[in-house]
């Protein structure tokens, strides 16, 4: 793959840290690490980053907005969350998952969904577990020690830096928007990384 081919160049991933991932390493990870480093963090290969942004998009961009989920646990990855469903028209829950929102009609919580968006799977496994009971697609951002057992699209990144989580979320939402006719180009896609990046 070239630079061309890539959503942003190679050296924009690397500057926002989408390739840093963390000094542990799962199994199920080991396809997605490029390297390690000599102060022992795995490097994330942001070539099959991109690869499952680009599938993800597609995916995404054929389901009816309101009909997907997004969670996060993390505080850096609220507004970027947030942000994302503004922008694509998704649900999000940031911040505390109430059991039973996907598998228990009775609640107000109670949500239905098509497809999912997990920010960490570590931090999210309440959700992946409903998620997998009710047969609902799930999307995950995994760094490199997450474990990917209710996964059905890994997005290999760093899912906790506040710069990564901004870029994720800003090209997945730059995708749907192209994939679904909204833009015709990536140009007129009016948001920033700045919009969807927590400030401190």
């Amino acid at each position: 793959m070239t630079n061309e081919e890539l959503l942003i160049t190679e050296e924009e991933y690397q500057k926002s840290g989408v390739h840093i991932g963390t000094q542990m390493k799962s199994k199920d990870m080991l396809n997605y690490i490029f390297k390690i480093r000599n102060d022992g963090l795995y490097i994330l290969d942001v070539r099959k980053t991109n690869d499952a942004l680009v599938t993800a998009g597609r995916t995404l961009s054929r389901i009816e907005p309101s009909d997907i989920l997004v969670v996060a646990q993390r505080q850096y990855a609220f507004r970027p969350v947030n942000k994302f469903s503004e922008v694509v028209g998704a649900n999000s829950i940031v911040g505390r998952f109430i059991p039973g929102t996907l598998t228990n009609p009775q609640l107000d919580s109670y949500r239905e969904a098509k497809a999912i968006v997990v920010t960490d799977p570590l931090a999210d496994t309440q959700v992946m577990k409903e998620a997998k009971k009710t047969g609902v697609p799930i999307i995950a951002l995994c760094d490199a020690n997450n474990k990917t057992d209710y996964v059905d699209l890994v997005i290999p990144t760093n899912n906790k830096g506040r710069r990564s989580l901004a870029v994720i979320y800003w090209l997945l939402a730059r995708e749907i928007l192209k994939n679904r006719g909204r833009i015709s180009s990536y140009e007129e896609f009016s948001f920033t990384i700045d919009d969807f990046e927590v400030q401190l």
